[in-house]
């Protein structure tokens, strides 16, 4: 007799929930893709996805191998992503955003036997193969011709019968699925390896925490190749409970409201920025939101009066996460929790272990060496995520001893804490700038400028000066074309939630900041647009 180890280790499997639900809800909706009004019942998704394991399996993908893409969000990415699944390979996708060099990185140490593209992107992509020094067996555009390099999709998959391939061998929780990769914001991205467990709890989280069913219509606005896009109500956990996906390439306000509407959507997932134009079009074209069960927004924090702004016109039911490629999200802002929490990460997660312990210049603070729970001491966020983490990068040592720690990852990221375990993030260390001697988060500053009625959002960073050290410089987004740089110093001047010297001393007006994908301000970027700047001399100085 099989023990209740074995069985739970083969069984407890992405692959096997997904099954199970081909099983129950063959006739069902899986899959919708507007953009050219199709769509799959999960029997139909299923026979997709096993034409393309046929076609690989001849091509001798073997266990373990690494199948990458370089996709929007499209079908081929959920074909991959299951198939993937299914082949016992693993499934790496990465983001179009990459510069060549850093795709031929991800190449050189993934080493993908099956790479994935479309056409926008097919130079860059045969440039870093070439410059990687590693040859795929199979690049596979979605959307274009086969030529001597390339063969489409369509050529390839063509004659593949949908029926299960033949397989003998187990799965196991333990076996890696799916491998991401961070943003790289403060050096080379660092490959996080999941595994079906991890896939399988990231799920429940969801699920848990929404809540999430198969009664569900989701659509994840964010791009998939990062962990907020595929796992929170993106492809991983929507297919795992048996719910509908509705897929969205790119984010497209108006295109947003217009599928909650036409296919009855009840979670919308996607990062402040977006919410923000969602209300903005909703408030001008009043589409029908009353499907909406809540609207998921990541990456950064809410602010109160935005948050209280989205309740009134596009849905009561407002989730804010915060977390890690590495470990998914870890704190969760319910409705219950808003607005009186807004501008908070939340407190931990069912699962998580979130806290933020000292910071010290000469070494790194236990996990049970706490700052004051007072909202005021500034320390690190460190996490243990035992479901949902791997524990370590693939291939790098390095890193993997610099950032986890007595079964915790050690974030970078500086935020207080309450009484009642509510975090709030306050930056970076990478972003801290400390000016004649004192520590200034360009976060709080931010938060202070934004609260001006001219202001629609900002950037707070510094350029260097020989006798404070480092200035601090803000760039800002006008809502009104009157504002001033004179009036924002008398507005820091006079707010009672900041410090004199903590108000900007440079200021630049621009028409937009830079943020990755998950919504998040890339300080070090804007940090080297500053002293740039500095030097041509466009920086005002107040």
């Amino acid at each position: 007799m099989k023990s209740f180890k074995e069985i739970f280790e083969s069984k407890y499997t992405w692959i096997e929930g997904f099954m199970r639900n081909v099983r129950r809800y063959s006739s069902r909706t899986a899959m919708i893709w507007p953009l050219q009004h199709k769509a799959w019942t999960y029997s139909e998704l299923n026979g997709e996805v096993n034409r393309f394991v046929h076609r690989m399996r001849e091509d001798g993908l073997r266990k373990g191998d690494v199948i990458m893409l370089q996709l929007l969000n499209c079908p081929a990415f959920v074909f991959a992503y299951i198939a993937s699944h299914k082949a016992h390979a693993v499934n790496c996708p990465v983001s179009y955003r990459l510069s060549v060099g850093e795709l031929a990185y991800v190449i050189r140490e993934s080493r993908p036997v099956i790479f994935l593209l479309d056409t926008a992107h097919k130079d860059e992509v045969l440039e870093a193969v070439k410059l990687s020094g590693w040859s795929p067996r199979r690049l596979i555009i979605i959307d274009g011709e086969s030529d001597d390099e390339i063969i489409s999709y369509n050529d390839y998959v063509e004659g593949a019968p949908v029926s299960e391939p033949k397989d003998d061998t187990p799965y196991n929780i333990y076996d890696e699925t799916t491998r991401l990769y961070t943003s790289g914001t403060t050096g080379r991205p660092k490959a996080v390896p999941l595994t079906s467990i991890n896939e399988v709890l990231s799920s429940h989280d969801v699920m848990i925490h929404f809540p999430m069913s198969y009664r569900d219509v989701t659509m994840n606005t964010t791009p998939w190749f990062h962990r907020g896009g595929l796992h929170c109500a993106g492809p991983c956990p929507t297919f795992y409970a048996g719910a509908t996906l509705v897929i969205m390439a790119k984010f497209d306000a108006v295109a947003t409201l217009k599928y909650i509407e036409r296919y009855k959507i009840t979670f919308v997932i996607g990062v402040p920025t977006v919410l923000e134009k969602l209300a903005d079009e909703q408030e001008r074209q009043d589409f029908d939101l009353s499907a909406l069960h809540g609207i998921v927004t990541m990456g950064s924090p809410l602010e109160r009066a935005a948050c209280i702004r989205y309740q009134q016109i596009l849905t009561p039911n407002i989730y804010n996460g915060y977390g890690t490629t590495e470990t998914f999200w870890n704190t969760f802002l319910r409705p219950f929790d808003l607005p009186e929490n807004a501008g908070t990460a939340g407190a931990s997660c069912v699962d998580d272990d979130v806290r933020v312990v000292k910071v010290y210049d000469d070494h790194r603070a236990e996990p049970d060496d706490l700052a004051a729970k007072d909202g005021e001491e500034v320390g690190e966020v460190i996490i243990s995520s035992p479901a949902k983490s791997p524990y370590y990068y693939a291939g790098n040592d390095v890193e993997t001893e610099k950032k986890y720690y007595k079964d915790f990852l050690y974030t970078g990221d500086l935020a207080t804490w309450d009484d009642k375990n509510f975090i709030t993030i306050v930056s970076r260390k990478d972003d801290m700038i400390i000016s004649s001697g004192e520590n200034i988060y360009p976060i709080e500053v931010e938060e202070v400028l934004k609260s001006c009625r001219k202001v629609k959002d900002c950037m707070v960073t510094s350029v260097p000066d020989k006798m404070r050290g480092q200035i601090v410089t803000a760039y800002v987004i006008k809502a009104d074309e009157s504002l001033t740089p004179e009036e924002l110093d008398e507005f820091c001047k006079a707010s009672p939630d900041i410090a004199n010297f903590k108000r900007p001393r440079y200021y630049r007006f621009v028409s937009q900041i830079p943020f990755n994908a998950t919504g998040k301000k890339l300080h070090f970027k804007m940090k080297e647009m500053a002293a740039e700047d500095l030097r041509n001399g466009y920086l005002y100085r107040v």
